[in-house]
């Protein structure tokens, strides 16, 4: 993939990690704020359509789904965000980050549990303000000029 909100979110792509919660807030929060939304928005889309919600928490991926929320609100996808939150729901509040956790929470649930979820998803994807594509394209050229990260280092 080239071009539009992947220029955004290439260059943040390795240096985000998804692989604990405290390294995946503290590298988060080095990036500049769009880019990691949209890494968040395009990392949960990418996984609920390839396995729908139950992947997505079943993955390490699943660390990053509040900030998937407000990823696609910031690109104007307010049914997908919300969507995204009422399937968290479904693994209580406060939404585990952890994976052991949301793993303990998640064997409760077949994958089907989220089949009506997964099926909002897919059809809000393509359409809602314009589809996921057009609109984090939209967001990110809107975004571009934020290019230093939120919090650079004290010098």
């Amino acid at each position: 993939m080239s071009g539009g909100y992947w220029d955004t979110v290439e260059p943040v792509w390795d240096k985000i990690s998804i692989d604990d919660v405290g390294v995946f807030q503290e590298t988060f929060a080095q990036a500049p704020l769009h880019a990691g939304l949209l890494y968040a928005a395009h990392f949960c889309q990418s996984e609920v359509c390839n396995g729908g919600f139950h992947q997505l928490f079943y993955n390490s991926t699943g660390v990053l789904a509040p900030e998937a929320v407000l990823g696609f609100r910031a690109i104007g996808q307010w049914k997908i965000a919300e969507t995204v939150q009422a399937a968290m729901d479904v693994l209580g509040s406060p939404y585990p980050r952890d994976r052991e956790l949301r793993w303990a929470n998640l064997s409760r649930f077949t994958p089907r549990s989220f089949d009506a979820l997964n099926e909002q998803f897919f059809a809000l994807l393509d359409t809602e303000a314009g589809g996921f594509e057009a609109a984090a394209d939209d967001y990110a050229a809107r975004n571009e000029r934020q290019a230093l990260p939120r919090n650079p280092p004290a010098g």
